[in-house]
C-alpha cells in the first residue's frame, strides 16, 4: 500500500504517498486540524505523519506542532511506527508514538483500512512560558480521531450494547436499536474489528525539548535535574525545592552528574576496543580541522593513511587544538586503563572520551546530549541529536557535505544496526 522512499540521507527514511485514496485521506485529516487541502500528486510521511513537502506547499514547517506542544499526528497506515519523527519539539515524541502504535496495532490496523486517524498527544499545557510549563507535564493522553468519527462511534456502540446486556427493557428501546443498526454498517462487527485504542495514557519523564534553545530534563526521583542555557525564562526559580538546574555550558558539572547518576561509560578498554568508537573520532575530528581549514577532505572514514598524513602535515594545529592527542594517548593506555585520570582532564575534553551508558534507560537521551558538546561527530550527532545534525548540514561547505553523506551512508544506511550497536551497545 505505502512504498518506502528513496534510501537518502537526508531527510531520512519515509514512506512515499501516491494513491490517490491516501492523499484524499490526509486532506481530510489536514481539514480536521483547519487547513485547506494540498494538491499534491505524491509526498512522504514520518512516523507522525509529518511531510516535508506538504509543510512547503502550506508554508507552515509547524503545522503538525503549534506553538511546540500538544504535537498532532496522522496515520495512514501501522508501517509508519517503523519510520523516524523528523520534526519535534520533544525529544520523546517517537518513543510516545511507538509505544501507542506497539499498544494500540489490532484498532490502527483496522481504522486505517476505513479511514485516515489523526489527533494530538495532549499535555496539561497549551504555551510554554518558562520551564515551570514543562515540569508541569507529568503524562499526555493520545486524542484520536478520523473523518467519519469512527473511535467516538465505537465507543458509542460499546456503551449500547453493554446497556443491551445489562438492563432487561434495553431491547423495547426502537431508536437505540436503529442507532446501532446504523453505526454498525460503518464500523462493522467491533467483536471482531476492535475500532477503539485503548491505551492513550503515558508518562513523559526523561526527555529534551527545543524550547528555551534546547532543554534537557532529567528525573531521578524524587530529585529532577534541568541542563539548559541559564537565560531560560524560570532557570534557577521554577520548583527550586525540587529541581537541581545545571548550565548546559558547564561541561565539569554536566559531566559529574552523568556520572554520578550512571548515566555514562567512561573511558574503558572494554568498550572502546570493542567499538572503535574513539578511533572514529579521531578521523572525524582530522576531517572536521581539515574542512574548517578549507583543505582536500579523505575519500573515506576512516582512511588512515590520509589522517596520519594530514596530522603529521599540521603538527602545530593539532597539537594546539588538543582532541586528536589527547585520543592518542587513551588510545595508547591499551595495557592500563586506570591510568586515565578523567580529574586530569580539562572538562572541555572529557566528553570526547565518553559515550552514554548503554544499560541505562536514558541511553538515547545522553548521547545526544554528548553530542551537543561535539559538533565534529557527525555519527553520534546523526543517530542522537538530528536537529543540531541538520542544522550544521545547511552549513557545511559543499565537499564536507558530500564527505558526511558518503560516511553516513557507509555506516549506518549500509549497516544500520551493526553500527549502532557496535558503537554504543
Amino acid at each position: 500500500m505505502i512504498a518506502p522512499s528513496d534510501n537518502s540521507l537526508f531527510p531520512g527514511r519515509l514512506l512515499a504517498i501516491s494513491e490517490p485514496h491516501l492523499i484524499e485521506r490526509y486532506n481530510k485529516a489536514l481539514e480536521g486540524f483547519g487547513y485547506k487541502p494540498v494538491s499534491l500528486k505524491k509526498f512522504s510521511i514520518d512516523l507522525c505523519g509529518y511531510s516535508p513537502e506538504v509543510a512547503k506547499a502550506l508554508k507552515d514547517p509547524q503545522y503538525l506542532d503549534p506553538g511546540g506542544v500538544n504535537r498532532r499526528f496522522i496515520i495512514l497506515s501501522p508501517e509508519q511506527a517503523k519510520l523516524p519523527s523528523l520534526q519535534t519539539s520533544f525529544s520523546n515524541t517517537q518513543d510516545l508514538m511507538q509505544e501507542f502504535f506497539n499498544r494500540n496495532l489490532r484498532a490502527l490496523h483496522a481504522l486505517t483500512i476505513k479511514d485516515v486517524v489523526f489527533g494530538e498527544i495532549e499535555d496539561s499545557i497549551f504555551e510554554v512560558s518558562d520551564i515551570d510549563d514543562l515540569l508541569s507535564i507529568e503524562q499526555v493522553e493520545f486524542k484520536v480521531s478520523t473523518p467519519e468519527g469512527l473511535p467516538a462511534k465505537t465507543a458509542k456502540l460499546k456503551m449500547m450494547i453493554d446497556r443491551l446486556l445489562k438492563e432487561p427493557d434495553a431491547w423495547r428501546d426502537d431508536a437505540m436499536l436503529k442507532d446501532m443498526v446504523k453505526i454498525a454498517i460503518q464500523t462493522g462487527d467491533i467483536r471482531d474489528n476492535e475500532l477503539l485504542p485503548s491505551e492513550v495514557l503515558f508518562r513523559h519523564e526523561t526527555y529534551w525539548s527545543s524550547h528555551f534553545g534546547g532543554i534537557y530534563v532529567f528525573n531521578d526521583d524524587p530529585q529532577t535535574t534541568v541542563i539548559c542555557d541559564p537565560s531560560a525564562q524560570g532557570f534557577r526559580k521554577s520548583r527550586p525545592w525540587q529541581v537541581s538546574y545545571i548550565d548546559i555550558s558547564d561541561q565539569r558539572r554536566v559531566y559529574s552528574f552523568l556520572e554520578e547518576t550512571g548515566r555514562l561509560d567512561p573511558p574503558r578498554g572494554s568498550w572502546i576496543e570493542r567499538s572503535g568508537l574513539l578511533e572514529l573520532r579521531l578521523h572525524m575530528n582530522a576531517a572536521w580541522l581539515a574542512a574548517v581549514e578549507g583543505e582536500d577532505l579523505p575519500s573515506s572514514l576512516p582512511e588512515k593513511t590520509w589522517s596520519n598524513r594530514w596530522i603529521r602535515n599540521h603538527k602545530d594545529f593539532v597539537e594546539d587544538e588538543g582532541t586528536i592527542p589527547l585520543l592518542k594517548w587513551v588510545n595508547s593506555q591499551v595495557s592500563n586503563w586506570s591510568n586515565i585520570d578523567m580529574d586530569d582532564i580539562h572538562p572541555s575534553k572529557r566528553f570526547v572520551l565518553c559515550r552514554a551508558n548503554p544499560d541505562h534507560q536514558d541511553m538515547e537521551l545522553v548521547n545526544r546530549l554528548i553530542s551537543d558538546y561535539l559538533p565534529f561527530d557527525f555519527l553520534t550527532r546523526f543517530l542522537f541529536n538530528k536537529p543540531n545534525f541538520n542544522r550544521d548540514h545547511e552549513e557545511w561547505p559543499g565537499a564536507y557535505k558530500k564527505f558526511v553523506a558518503d560516511a553516513v551512508g557507509e555506516y549506518y544506511l549500509n549497516g544500520k544496526v551493526d553500527m549502532r550497536s557496535r558503537l554504543f551497545h
